[in-house]
């Protein structure tokens, strides 16, 4: 065991016999992450895409506060709270899906969004197993959520366990793609062809695939995977734990790019990366098929925390700041453009793209691409010494920065890019 990690402590996604000590950070303030050692870090992955408004945005955890003196926690299946009330109201309205199940994280929500797809067809009468999603995707590390999502390193123990899937290529595209058109209807014809089985659902990642390698597409495909699958008669599932609450420039992605999904999971900056909480939306049309005096139309699933009080105030905090300020997230797109246009001349990336609040781009490397490449590793290190956090997917190198950045601490992190990137070079 490497010295000075926790003798108690099991980080995620992380070898400890080959990664430095955990450092330990004691605050955080907007943008900046304060270290018992060594100056504040700019924050430019909102801490793994949680923290939306800023670390300890007093709006929020004054809210919290508040409903910690009043209800901390009580049994969803039996009550309901003001608090769970009005979210489901505001998110029933932005979102125009009449429904709100309430889980605990990113995986849950999609786990809750699989099982009610399945039960739908069950509980019409018409059993349908087929499930379809993109190469590439990346749903979280439950059973049902790692099953939708590609088979790689993360999954590979487990299998054999995991249910089969058909799987449709994702045309991601990037700045001067030649080829978009291309293989964008490569991907829609083998749509076509999976659909001619009878699919309970298909689960796709709207505009951008997160952990998959900040990887885009346009609108427009979107747009003609929504035409396929109505012609299909089945539903469409659209993960937003990524990509939901103004990170892809608008509300939802799906809003942005135009389609409406008949299940939405939610989850990251819903509470403003307070607490965990997730949410599955649905239809008013995929709730009816769950209601009936027969019990087993009922959807057998829970949580113990449920609709936390404490997580519905943060999201109510969350969704009063983003309603007050839209444009920090309508025009922060704008922002990394004009920046990644100079960063983009650099002769060690390529593949540069820009969705939102997410701007990426891949590392020229000699060696083979994928979460393992050590180029990030490196580069995530020389960010660090200059006062930035990143965290590279492999060659993939992305910043999603809090909306509360100032064009100051946005500017720093574009240099320390470019410094680190020089230094990669040499």
């Amino acid at each position: 065991m490497p010295q000075n990690h926790h003798p108690h402590l099991w980080p995620p996604f992380t070898q400890v016999s080959t990664t430095p000590p955990l450092e330990r950070v004691l605050r955080g303030e907007g943008a900046l992450l304060y270290r018992d050692e060594g100056p504040p870090l700019i924050d430019a992955i909102s801490s793994w895409w949680v923290t939306l408004h800023g670390h300890a945005h007093p709006h929020v955890a004054d809210a919290i506060a508040r409903q910690a003196e009043t209800l901390e926690q009580v049994i969803f299946a039996e009550f309901t709270h003001p608090q769970a009330e009005r979210l489901a109201d505001r998110l029933a309205a932005k979102t125009g899906l009449e429904r709100v199940f309430f889980s605990d994280n990113g995986s849950t929500a999609v786990e809750v969004a699989l099982k009610i797809a399945i039960q739908w067809w069950h509980n019409k009468g018409e059993p349908r197993q087929q499930i379809i999603a993109f190469d590439g995707a990346y749903h979280g590390d439950t059973f049902g959520a790692m099953a939708v999502g590609a088979r790689s390193l993360f999954s590979e123990p487990f299998d054999p366990l995991l249910f089969p899937v058909a799987r449709i290529p994702w045309p991601a595209t990037w700045w001067d793609d030649d080829h978009v058109e291309q293989h964008e209807q490569t991907a829609l014809n083998q749509l076509e062809e999976a659909l001619k089985t009878p699919t309970a659902a298909v689960i796709l990642e709207p505009l951008v695939q997160g952990a998959g390698g900040m990887s885009m597409v346009r609108p427009t495909f979107l747009q003609e995977v929504e035409k396929r699958v109505r012609n299909a008669e089945t539903l469409l599932i659209a993960d937003e734990v990524l990509t939901g609450f103004g990170r892809c420039g608008d509300f939802l992605a799906t809003q942005r790019a135009g389609v409406k999904p008949d299940l939405v999971a939610l989850s990251k900056g819903l509470t403003a990366g307070f607490l965990p909480m997730g949410v599955t939306m649905a239809s008013g049309a995929v709730f009816d098929a769950f209601v009936g005096k027969d019990p087993s139309l009922t959807l057998w699933h829970g949580h113990s925390f449920t609709a936390n009080p404490l997580g519905c105030a943060a999201a109510n905090a969350s969704l009063d700041l983003l309603e007050a300020e839209p444009d920090r997230y309508l025009g922060f797109e704008a922002r990394h453009r004009s920046r990644l246009e100079v960063l983009a001349r650099h002769p060690g990336i390529r593949r540069v793209r820009v969705t939102g609040t997410i701007a990426a781009f891949d590392l020229v490397v000699s060696d083979q691409e994928g979460y393992l490449n050590p180029a990030g590793k490196v580069l995530r290190r020389l960010a660090r010494e200059r006062g930035v956090l990143v965290r590279p997917l492999g060659q993939v190198v992305y910043l999603l920065p809090p909306l509360c950045i100032s064009d100051e601490q946005l500017d720093h992190c574009y240099s320390v890019l470019q410094e680190a990137l020089d230094l990669l070079g040499t």
